[in-house]
């Protein structure tokens, strides 16, 4: 992800996400963090044949402990794989910061996406009550140690661009 992919992510981060959306300022912050040798953050990008832009993730690592921050596909794209190719990048990633193990918080009314976290060999370790705000609505943890035996050969994601 690069700065001229915000406005696009933005419009469909408030498609998805319409009452827990991340600010334009978040994504920037986030981006800061993305590029040079003390790189912390990993983000991507996913644009379909026309170059819409249907797709984005993003991981912060910070020593051993790597982050999922966000993962988001178009709804048109619900079942395509896109999801799990963008959590595959993801987790190499991880393993190119020498993540030990991988984190992440996910929606408990989310049944989709912890269905696809769990493909990849996440566990639930908790709960975070209220996590997403303004709907007061819980997160469930969810872990995932090794992240580099849970790399699938899904090969790169259509049009990605790396941040």
């Amino acid at each position: 992800m690069r700065w001229w992919d915000i406005e696009p992510v933005l419009e469909l981060e408030h498609e998805l996400f319409p009452e827990d959306a991340w600010s334009a300022g978040m994504f920037w912050s986030e981006l800061a963090h993305a590029r040079g040798p003390e790189a912390t953050r990993h983000y991507i990008v996913a644009e379909d044949p026309e170059g819409r832009l249907v797709g984005y993730a993003g991981l912060s690592a910070a020593g051993d402990l790597g982050d999922v921050q966000t993962i988001a596909a178009a709804r048109d794209q619900w079942g395509t794989g896109l999801g799990a190719r963008l959590l595959t990048d993801l987790l190499r990633a991880a393993t190119a910061f020498e993540c030990a193990e991988v984190l992440l918080e996910v929606r408990v009314d989310n049944t989709r996406a912890q269905k696809l976290y769990e493909r990849f060999g996440f566990e639930p370790i908790g709960f975070r009550r209220g996590y997403y705000q303004p709907g007061n609505v819980d997160a469930l943890v969810m872990r995932l140690s090794d992240p580099s035996s849970s790399v699938t050969a899904g090969g790169p994601v259509q049009g990605e661009t790396h941040g």
